[in-house]
């Protein structure tokens, strides 16, 4: 069995650069939503001629699509991500933007019949809509309220009602519909993550840094200390995802 301080060491030293979680294989699992996002996407992609993917993070989604549109892009602002998706997608096609993620979309109007976003952190609904070519579609997972919050409430303590409502579906479908966007479906879902050791949540608020803003080990260390014996004594530390699925059509 590792000690305390091999599992923090090496999960504090491991790159968190790009959005593929696969370093925690064996070490934390998350349920997936029952809409197989990915999966979708390679169906919507298909069938569009000209697509855009907002905060791509490392490329890695939209690389594992099977078809690519005939005109492809994606944007990210992080520069780490922006290198590592470039070499992803740039073989496949799809021209990457570095934007910082504010208004405006470095496009023109009606560019795109279709716009994609895995988990964005910020979503600017009217430039959603100003790029979308009428008759075009925002197909999108994002994060829902009160996410992984068993994790943020451990280390900064009970959030108020607000922190946790923030990111409800609801609030996206007024603003969607606010920017003249038609929502043609929404489905929200809880889902279960487990950590199987400390290193795992370590790695996980290292990559996911809105989660606990500044995290760092040394400031954590006593209560990560006390997780870590926790998972030992429990075998994991579990919490829950939230996750919702919204598509949105530019009237024709």
């Amino acid at each position: 069995m590792r000690t305390f301080e091999e599992l923090v060491e090496e999960a504090a030293t491991v790159s968190v650069d790009g959005w593929d979680f696969s370093w925690l294989d064996g070490r934390a699992t998350e349920e997936r939503p029952s809409w197989k996002y990915s999966e979708a996407l390679g169906y919507r992609m298909a069938g569009a001629s000209a697509s855009l993917d907002i905060q791509t993070g490392g490329g890695e989604v939209v690389a594992g699509v099977p078809t690519i549109p005939r005109l492809a892009v994606a944007t990210e602002s992080w520069p780490p991500n922006v290198a590592k998706a470039s070499a992803l997608l740039h073989p496949r096609g799809v021209v990457v933007v570095a934007d910082p993620d504010e208004p405006p979309l470095p496009f023109a109007d009606a560019a795109f019949d279709l716009v994609t976003s895995r988990h964005p952190v910020t979503v600017w609904w009217s430039e959603i809509a100003r790029v979308l070519a009428p008759g075009g579609t925002y197909f999108a997972q994002h994060v829902g309220p009160h996410s992984v919050f068993e994790v943020v409430e451990y280390f900064l303590g009970p959030q108020p009602e607000a922190v946790r409502r923030g990111r409800h579906p609801d609030d996206d479908v007024e603003r969607a519909t606010a920017a003249g966007l038609v929502i043609d479906d929404l489905r929200l879902e809880e889902t279960r993550i487990e950590f199987f050791d400390i290193g795992a949540v370590v790695y996980f608020l290292r990559k996911v840094i809105w989660m606990v803003p500044g995290f760092t080990v040394a400031e954590y260390l006593p209560r990560l200390r006390d997780l870590h014996e926790q998972i030992l004594r429990d075998g994991s530390f579990v919490a829950y995802s939230t996750r919702f699925l919204i598509v949105a059509r530019k009237p024709a």
